[in-house]
């Protein structure tokens, strides 16, 4: 199955996990500015990741991208989404961007999935909550790193 990891990452942390999740799933990661349509288009199985910065803001690269995901025709195509943030210094935007990228997909026609329990966070709020669950994997590295390992297993499992 071809994967592709489409991320932004500032810092270097959704890039670590994006490299993370595309090497334990053979797949490619991509950073979004160096990605086209096809890398969107192409696979069998398409994973977005993006960091909330601000008060539930999409990083900078992505906010500059995001015409290339509004063009990508995703209808019926596979879609997972990871989102990174502070819950407890954002708690009421915690991982808010990972939320508008699954408005945007979803609208494009994804069939998305990885959906995940909140239980275990401590926020108040999200964009990224449908139906008492977040719409992808949510990672905070801040607050929770040693979390990580075991949410990025048990969610690669649930997604292929």
């Amino acid at each position: 199955m071809s994967v592709h990891v489409i991320y932004g990452s500032d810092g270097g942390t959704t890039r670590g996990i994006a490299q993370r999740l595309a090497s334990r799933l053979q797949g490619r990661a991509i950073d979004i500015t160096k990605a086209s349509v096809a890398d969107l288009e192409s696979p069998a199985l398409l994973i977005l990741g993006c960091p909330t910065y601000g008060f539930g803001d999409l990083q900078s690269d992505w906010e500059d991208r995001l015409s290339l995901l509004k063009e990508a025709q995703l209808s019926g195509k596979r879609v997972a989404l990871f989102g990174t943030g502070d819950q407890m210094t954002y708690p009421d935007t915690f991982v808010d961007a990972m939320g508008i990228l699954y408005d945007i997909v979803v609208d494009r026609g994804a069939q998305v999935v990885g959906f995940t329990d909140t239980k275990g966070y401590d926020h108040t709020g999200s964009a990224a909550q449908r139906d008492g669950r977040f719409v992808g994997l949510a990672l905070d590295e801040d607050q929770q790193p040693t979390l990580t390992d075991q949410r990025l297993t048990a969610w690669i499992d649930q997604i292929r």
